[in-house]
C-alpha cells in the first residue's frame, strides 16, 4: 500500500507553512539538527534525509530483495531491527538507537506494520514480530482500525498496511477485534468505501477518512491500499493473491463494479472480497481514464502522473488476478521511468517498482531495459547474494555487520510530528503514506 510522495510535503501543505520556521528556531541544539545534516546509518538505504521515511524505505527495500530472491546484507536487517523499541513499536526514525524510547519518542502505526512485513518476509525475527503485532494490537482503536499514530483518527492506508502485517505475521484480521468495540479492522476498513450513495463514477473508491461532516471522498491512494488489504494482502503479494494461484498468467477478468438498484444506500452489507472487487473496478476506471496511471492529488500537482501510487495500484490488480488492467499499468510505468526521478536512487520507490512488476508478472531485472534489482540493491550495503540474473553484476558480499541495539531509542520531534499529523488529517489522505515514506519516496 502506498506511507509517501512524503509525510512532510503533504504537511507542508497544510499546517506546516504556518508553523514549522517557529519549532525549528525553538530548537538550535546539535541533537535537533535534519538527519541529512549528519552522518547516516552504513546500514541505512538511501541517502536522503530518513527523519520522516527510514524505518518504511528500509522495509520496503528489504521486503522488495526478499521478494526476488535477495539476501540482504546483515547490517541493514540489523538496522531495522535495531530502531524498534522496547514494547515492539517503531518510530519513523530514531537516529540513536543505542538510547532508549521514551514517552518522547513518537511511535508510527504505519512504519511498525511495515517493519512486521519485512521482517516476518525475511524469517528468523519471531520474537521481534510478536512484540510489534502486540503492541499493534494494543493500540486499535475501538472501530477496528488504526491511525497515523496511536489515538488518532483511523485511516484507509493505515488500516490497510496493519492487515498486511497481521497477514504476514500469520494473523488473521477478521479475528483481530478491538478491545472495546469487538470491530475487526476489515469493519473500519469498510467503513471507508463510497456506496451506492455515492457519485456513480466514484462508487467503490475508497476514502482516507470522512471530512468533518462525515462525508467520504474518493481517494485513489487510499483505494489501491485497501483493495490489496481488503483481499488479506501485503505490499509482497504474488500474482493472484498471496498463495499464487493465478501465477500461470491467466486474466480473471474485469473487477466487478458495484451493484446498486434504485433504493440502496451506502453500504450494502458487503464482505471484504466483495469491497475489494468494488474498488479494484474503480481503480480500472480511473486508470483506463488516464491512460495507463494515476494523477496526483498534490495541490498545483493535479495533471502529473502518480508514479507510487500507479505501481500501488498494479499491486492491488494483481493480487485480484486483473492481470490484464495491472499488464497496462505496468507497461505504462516501464516506459515513463525516466520520468520518475525517485526511480533512479530512491530505495522506496524501486522496491514499490520491483514489487509491482513482481506481482504483475513483468520481469524486475528488465523492466524497460532498467534492472531495478541492481539499482535497488546500489541504495544500501551490497548484499550477501543476488540470484543469477537478477543483477548486473556478481552476486555481492555483505561488507560487515553493525553491532546494532537490540532496542531503544533516542530523538524524534514530538512536536513536528504532531503537525505532520494534523496535516495528513487536514489533507484527508493525500497519500498512503505508502506513498509517502513508503511511499512518499516518489
Amino acid at each position: 500500500m502506498s506511507l509517501r510522495r512524503t509525510a512532510a510535503a503533504l504537511a507542508a501543505s497544510t499546517v506546516l507553512c504556518a508553523v514549522a520556521a517557529p519549532v525549528a528556531a525553538a530548537d538550535e541544539s546539535p541533537s535537533a539538527q535534519a538527519p541529512a545534516q549528519r552522518d547516516l546509518p552504513s546500514g541505512l538505504y538511501g541517502k536522503d534525509d530518513p527523519q520522516y521515511d527510514g524505518v518504511w524505505r528500509q522495509s520496503t527495500a528489504l521486503l522488495a530483495q526478499d521478494a526476488v530472491g535477495v539476501k540482504p546484507a546483515s547490517k541493514a536487517v540489523a538496522w531495522l531491527t535495531g530502531q524498534q523499541c522496547e514494547d515492539g513499536s517503531f518510530a519513523s526514525y530514531r537516529p540513536d538507537p543505542t538510547e532508549a524510547c521514551t514517552a518522547e519518542t513518537v511511535a508510527d502505526v504505519n512504519a511498525t506494520a511495515a517493519a512486521v512485513q519485512a521482517l516476518a518476509a525475511l524469517g528468523g525475527h519471531g520474537e521481534r514480530v510478536e512484540r510489534a503485532v502486540e503492541w499493534l494490537r494494543l493500540v486499535q482503536n475501538d472501530d477496528g482500525g488504526w491511525g497515523f499514530n496511536p489515538g488518532s483518527p483511523s485511516d484507509a492506508n493505515s488500516v490497510s498496511v496493519v492487515i498486511g502485517a497481521l497477514d504476514a505475521a500469520g494473523e488473521d484480521p477478521a479475528k483481530t477485534l478491538s478491545a472495546k468495540g469487538e470491530k475487526s479492522p476489515y469493519d473500519s476498513l469498510l467503513g471507508f468505501q463510497l456506496g451506492c450513495d455515492a457519485e456513480k463514477d466514484e462508487r467503490g473508491a475508497f476514502a482516507y477518512q470522512p471530512d468533518e461532516k462525515g462525508r467520504l471522498a474518493a481517494n485513489d491512494d487510499a483505494t489501491a491500499a485497501a483493495v490489496l488489504a481488503a483481499r488479506g494482502e501485503g505490499l509482497a503479494t504474488g500474482p493472484g493473491g498471496e498463495e499464487g494461484g493465478n501465477s500461470g498468467g491467466e486474466d480473471r477478468g474485469a473487477a466487478k463494479a458495484l451493484e446498486c438498484g434504485e433504493d440502496d444506500g451506502g453500504d450494502g452489507g458487503r464482505t471484504p472480497a466483495e469491497a475489494a472487487e468494488a474498488g479494484a473496478a474503480y481503480l480500472t476506471r480511473v486508470l483506463e481514464a488516464g491512460g495507463g496511471h494515476l494523477k496526483s492529488a498534490m495541490p498545483g500537482a493535479e495533471e502529473q502522473p502518480d508514479y507510487g501510487n500507479t505501481a500501488d495500484a498494479v499491486i492491488a490488480l494483481a493480487a485480484g488476478g486483473h492481470r490484464d488492467a495491472a499488464a497496462k499499468s505496468l507497461n505504462w510505468l516501464e516506459k515513463n521511468l525516466g520520468s520518475w526521478d525517485k526511480a533512479t536512487t530512491g530505495p522506496a520507490a524501486l522496491g514499490q517498482l520491483v514489487l509491482a512488476a513482481r506481482a504483475a508478472g513483468g520481469d524486475p531485472a528488465d523492466f524497460g531495459g532498467v534492472n531495478l534489482v541492481e539499482r535497488l540493491n546500489a541504495t544500501g550495503p551490497a548484499p550477501v547474494s543476488v540470484p543469477s540474473g537478477a543483477d548486473g553484476g556478481e552476486d555481492g558480499e555483505d561488507d560487515g555487520s553493525r553491532n546494532a541495539a537490540e532496542d531503544g531509542d533516542g530523538g524524534g520531534s514530538p512536536a513536528m510530528w504532531s503537525l505532520i499529523g494534523a496535516g495528513l488529517a487536514a489533507g484527508a489522505g493525500v497519500g498512503f503514506l505508502l506513498s509517502n515514506r513508503r511511499r512518499r519516496a516518489q
